[in-house]
């Protein structure tokens, strides 16, 4: 009887959090349609995603996001975005040192009169920060510091699918619309301005347009508001509850975050003539931070596939000699 009061009890439990799985979640996040090349055991990144990916971060992240795990040699390792064989050493490979170049960094040795100066980076040297400390980051992103993505595929649930989705799934303009909450007012004088009060009007998100999609069904009847500085995105954990006007059993999943979609079109050119849509953007530069959370993924694959396939020869090996050696001994 007790055993079946606990079942009784935990089958209403999730019943409970399944009508109101929105609460405190978030969209599961989804891979491209294609899937990711580098997933399986034999799976290897793609070069040339790598490469446009290289150029996103460049273009979009880098002006808040650091890398610091990584050094401009990693970009011309094997397995790298510019990867080349004639240049076994990534030292020596003349486009890593003129991406390097690009970037100016503070030299961590004094000049003659005990100042620090900047000089161009070398393949040997990190990513360059754009802040110089955690301080000037706070001040310049509204008192947060943004995260670090050497090993953000890592660091979040989802990896590279996570990146792919947050960056992909911001909502549409037309689910946006304005609510005014005060009309406006003269305060009594109209020949005084003075006395004026503006109106107050919201943005909010129509929940009924959301498509989230892959595989979320699920009706959203109702208005989120977005407050000033923040970004409604169904893949970033969260409570949209308490800024949701509609039944909160049916608020719709994610949160909100203080970066505005980045990934706009047009905002990238590929140099390699491929058409940067928003979800090849969020694609390419997933993969490259996928990459970029583990350079040495390639080798790492290699390697494991060479000792599955020895210790496999010597499991068939160890077996005949087992039925050699005990083949007149009787069991």
């Amino acid at each position: 009887m007790k055993a079946f009061r606990i079942l009784t009890a935990g089958l209403a439990g999730l019943m409970i959090a399944a009508s109101a799985h929105a609460a405190g979640g978030a969209a599961h996040p989804h891979a491209p349609e294609e899937g990711w090349p580098f997933e399986g055991v034999t799976g290897q990144f793609d070069q040339a995603s790598l490469q446009r990916g290289y150029q996103v971060y460049q273009e979009v992240c880098s002006s808040c996001h650091s890398m610091k795990l990584l050094s401009y040699r990693n970009l011309g390792d094997p397995g790298g975005p510019f990867y080349d064989a004639e240049y076994p050493n990534p030292n020596d490979n003349p486009y890593v040192k003129a991406i390097a170049a690009q970037n100016e960094i503070l030299s961590p040795t004094p000049n003659e009169a005990g100042d620090y100066d900047f000089r161009p980076a070398t393949p040997a040297d990190r990513f360059r920060s754009p802040y110089p400390n955690d301080n000037a980051a706070r001040a310049a992103n509204g008192g947060a510091v943004p995260p670090d993505l050497s090993v953000i595929t890592k660091a979040r649930v989802g990896g590279a699918s996570y990146i792919y989705s947050l960056l992909a799934g911001y909502p549409d303009d037309a689910v946006f619309s304005e609510r005014v909450v005060t009309e406006e007012s003269d305060g009594g004088t109209p020949d005084d301005p003075s006395d004026d009060t503006p109106a107050e009007v919201q943005t909010v998100i129509d929940t009924s347009k959301l498509h989230i999609g892959h595989g979320d069904d699920h009706h959203y009847e109702g208005y989120l508001v977005q407050n000033v500085g923040q970004y409604y995105n169904p893949y970033m954990p969260g409570d949209t509850v308490p800024q949701f006007d509609g039944d909160p059993r049916h608020a719709p999943p994610g949160g909100f975050l203080a970066m505005p979609p980045q990934l706009l079109p047009g905002r990238v050119e590929y140099s390699d003539g491929t058409e940067a849509t928003i979800e090849q953007m969020a694609y390419d530069v997933s993969q490259f931070l996928a990459w970029a959370g583990e350079p040495k993924q390639g080798n790492r694959k290699s390697l494991g596939l060479a000792v599955m396939v020895y210790f496999g020869i010597l499991a068939i090996l160890l077996w005949f000699s087992y039925k050699r050696i005990w083949r007149n001994v009787e069991h």
